[in-house]
């Protein structure tokens, strides 16, 4: 034991949930600390229930840890009463495995989920001892890096964050882990290191690149140095069946988010929906083969215990072989009562065989998104699908035993207007009568219907990047307004999103290097867990906007124009500007763009080779 264990012993029995911070979970990996010569900190910077859930984290931990000279291992951020505890008892964040302080590593990385989360990034480098502004950081300190999704746009981190992955990080991960060991081990300084990893392709060094601004706050110019690459191009793994995967997933002890086995059947998605991040970021698609995923299956079932198997993607309705996979699993898996699901169908794929598949074992609420109430709207998302189709898919659900079914869509989205409101009430009551109509011995009783509505958050690398936000009390009245028409349908319950955090949301979705400012002063103000109602402080955070001389509504609520400088245009996503330009065009003009697997749609990625259009 080292002198972390004995005090973190003793906080345990203080705080609630201790099992987030025990560790010794099933098929972790405790590798011997010194036999290691590159000492990784994987950190999820939310708490212990959603970073165990995060197949990312499952992925790259596995990995790490299967290189002889390497160590990961898991941090998670502390819930309130732990981190002030660690505070008041002089504990640093310290690691699930070893029980090692963050800052014994020589690498510490955050993947990037949510826009939300970042506050927990400076608290969770504070608490571990790391210096939190990277200006700060001694030649000894470890090098910080981050990966995820968000780091799509990581300048309201650059402060903070030495280096970041962009793109898939199964191999770019072992690269930049090399670098770093490689260039410590000959006794180069932190720039230097810094300057060899701007050469790995997918990796960006925020400090290599200056920024400057004009007078109306817009991006003026950025300008690369050091020998720093013009743009990053992200990373794109081409073969998801050559690519690692882990055959046997830690298994924790407490209930988390996401207790099954997930199983990523394919990444990237071709419907080129205009609001969706994901499926720009993640192109060009890719499946995994159903020999490969029955093989992975077999052994994380025999490995983890799990009883479901999710099966896992952007779209996974759209996965070429999916009624022959889960009919495998089924009949495979059948004698040992586990059950498949499919967490994300879209209305026009291709699923009533896999439906009645899947509910031989159990049946699970099942999951809708139309997105928008009125076909115009969906015209202008790209939502191709219609009324009819949901009408169609949801028969077919209650046909087949099912009575719960959940709506998702958003709210606030380019054109809307009310009309549009009302075809969600008019969508959910379609839905009831859809339950009705099937005959009272065939269907499962306990109808239940709930409608979500998010608020359009605007996300770099999409057409709607160049979109305003709806501002607060435009948000507020629209959720009242949707309230007093789903009041009106029996049986259907409403959810909605707080506002204030999908616009604090916008402000770091859009958000240039100076939003760094903001956040250090929102998290010197208490600011962290910010994702969570207990914690979520709105004034404080308008108070960082005021101290850091900033407008949130600069980055929120205004409607950007063609040709401004963006502040994440240093990365190369493989998606052109152009083809963004020409959607969000056709988005206001009401004009659909077909599926790509139904032609190529020209959206850059060819250039690159990977996508085979």
């Amino acid at each position: 034991m080292n002198g972390v264990s004995w005090n973190a012993e003793k906080l345990l029995s203080q705080v609630e949930k201790p099992g987030r911070y025990t560790g010794g979970e099933m098929n972790t990996d405790v590798k011997e600390w010194d036999a290691a010569r590159l000492h990784f900190a994987f950190c999820f910077p939310d708490t212990y229930e959603i970073g165990m859930s995060h197949l990312g984290m499952k992925i790259l931990y596995e990995i790490l840890n299967s290189q002889p000279d390497m160590l990961c291992e898991r941090f998670c951020m502390p819930w309130i009463d732990m981190a002030d505890l660690m505070r008041k008892e002089n504990t640093p964040l310290f690691s699930l495995e070893n029980r090692r302080a963050l800052s014994d590593f020589d690498v510490v990385g955050f993947t990037l989920q949510y826009e939300m989360s970042f506050s927990n990034i400076l608290e969770m480098l504070d608490l571990g001892g790391v210096p939190v502004l990277s200006a700060g950081r001694k030649e000894s300190d470890a090098i910080v890096v981050a990966g995820g999704p968000c780091a799509f746009n990581s300048e309201p981190l650059c402060d903070f964050l030495d280096a970041v992955m962009v793109g898939d990080g199964e191999e770019v991960i072992i690269t930049l882990s090399k670098t770093i060991a490689d260039g410590r081990a000959e006794g180069l300084s932190r720039a230097e290191i810094l300057r060899r990893l701007a050469k790995i392709e997918g990796v960006y060094v925020p400090s290599l690149y200056d920024v400057s601004y004009n007078d109306d706050g817009t991006v003026k110019s950025i300008n690369a140095k050091d020998g720093a690459p013009e743009h990053v191009k992200k990373c794109v793994i081409t073969n998801l069946d050559a690519a690692a995967y882990p055959e046997k997933m830690y298994v924790p002890f407490s209930e988390i988010v996401f207790d099954r086995i997930m199983l990523e059947i394919m990444r990237g998605c071709t419907r080129g929906c205009r609001f969706c991040q994901a499926g720009i970021l993640y192109r060009p698609v890719r499946e995994r083969s159903k020999e490969r995923l029955i093989e992975l299956a077999d052994k994380l079932v025999k490995n983890t215990g799990y009883e479901e198997i999710s099966l896992s993607s952007l779209s996974s309705g759209d996965y070429s072989c999916l009624p022959e996979l889960a009919g495998e699993l089924i009949e495979k898996f059948r004698k040992y009562r586990v059950s498949i699901s499919l967490p994300s169908l879209r209305l026009d794929s291709i699923v009533k065989q896999t439906l009645e598949e899947t509910q031989k074992v159990k049946k699970s609420s099942l999951t809708f998104a139309p997105e928008a109430g009125t076909q115009r709207l969906r015209d202008v998302i790209n939502k191709g699908v219609t009324k009819d189709d949901l009408v169609e898919k949801a028969t077919d659900a209650f046909m087949g035993g099912w009575s719960s079914v959940k709506l998702y869509f958003m709210m606030g989205l380019p054109t809307e207007t009310n009309e549009d409101l009302d075809g969600i009430g008019d969508l959910a009551a379609s839905v009831r009568d859809a339950y009705f109509s099937v005959p009272k011995e065939k269907r499962a009783k306990g109808l239940r219907i709930t409608c979500s509505a998010s608020v359009f958050v605007p996300k770099p690398f999409t057409p709607f990047q160049w979109a305003a936000q709806d501002s607060l009390d435009t948000v507020k009245e629209k959720q009242a307004y949707l309230r007093e028409v789903l009041s009106k349908q029996k049986g259907v319950n409403f959810n909605w999103h707080e506002p204030e955090l999908s616009y604090l949301e916008a402000t770091f979705a859009r958000g240039d290097r100076r939003m760094a400012r903001v956040l250090y002063e929102a998290w010197k103000l208490g600011c962290r867990l910010d994702g969570w109602n207990e914690s979520f402080s709105y004034e404080n955070w308008m108070k960082a906007f005021e101290s850091a001389g900033l407008d949130p509504d600069f980055y929120a609520a205004r409607e950007r124009p063609i040709g401004e400088i963006l502040p994440w245009s240093v990365i190369d996503c493989g998606v052109t500007e152009q083809y963004l330009v020409r959607e969000w065009k056709r988005a206001l003009s009401g004009e659909r763009t077909p599926d790509c697997r139904k032609g190529c749609q020209g959206c850059g990625l060819q250039r690159w080779g990977v996508c085979g259009k």
